[in-house]
């Protein structure tokens, strides 16, 4: 089962993310009546231009921000982790991770800004076998401890040689809801959809140890796009 995307055709064609109608409709409704209001008041003065100025800067930045970039992963996926998100590798390590595995793996995080676009994607071909929520805090996502303590949603995909990889999305400071389309017992692959993070975020991806590393620190990452890891099985 596809989550968003049913053919190829949509993919290369959809420009807005359907989170995002709403809140751009509301936001644009509401920079209109308050500039209306504030020419009504004081007329064509500076005040009057410096509010136009700062609502279309404000209006093309959400619009930015619920962009679906137009990317479709066309190499061989075999055995490959590609980016669930566009942002900044800001963690490669082994870890312990224990709310799901309870053991060792390789901890790859990607911090997204406002400026990135915030879909996030499936990194890895297999079977969703495991999608959970946890409440918690909203610190800043690019913090370890917001791996653990901020709300969050952890999606288990298993390969077909039953293989597990795990992927978090991560609230952030300013994010407030987390959309996960991923339910268990799906079929997935990459080039589809895994869910949504709203304003400033974070996802973890938690390989075996014997993966190969293909990113580095501080790296910039495209979601669907960059390659993260290629698996030894």
């Amino acid at each position: 089962m596809h989550y968003l995307c049913k053919n190829e055709y949509e993919c290369r064609n959809m420009n807005i993310h359907k989170e995002g109608y709403h809140i751009i409709v509301y936001c644009f409704i509401i920079l209109v009546l308050v500039n209306t209001t504030v020419y009504y008041l004081v007329g064509k003065s500076l005040l009057f231009y410096f509010v136009l100025f700062v609502s279309i800067g404000l209006f093309s930045l959400i619009i930015n921000f619920f962009r679906r970039p137009k990317c479709l992963f066309k190499e061989n996926s075999e055995n490959k982790i590609v980016a669930p998100a566009d942002g900044t590798i800001v963690v490669i390590e082994e870890v312990m991770e224990n709310e799901y595995f309870r053991d060792k793996r390789i901890q790859v995080s990607i911090f997204m800004n406002v400026f990135d676009a915030h879909v996030n994607w499936i990194p890895v071909d297999g079977t969703i076998i495991h999608s959970s929520h946890q409440n918690g805090r909203f610190m800043a996502a690019y913090l370890p401890k917001s791996s653990t303590e901020n709300e969050r949603s952890t999606i288990v995909i298993q390969r077909d040689n039953g293989e597990q990889i795990l992927v978090r999305q991560i609230a952030g400071a300013v994010a407030k809801r987390i959309v996960t389309y991923a339910k268990p017992n799906q079929k997935c692959r990459i080039n589809e959809q895994l869910g949504f993070i709203k304003f400033g975020s974070r996802v973890d991806l938690f390989l075996p140890l014997d993966s190969e590393i293909k990113v580095q620190l501080d790296e910039k990452v495209r979601g669907n796009q960059t390659v993260i890891a290629q698996l030894r099985q």
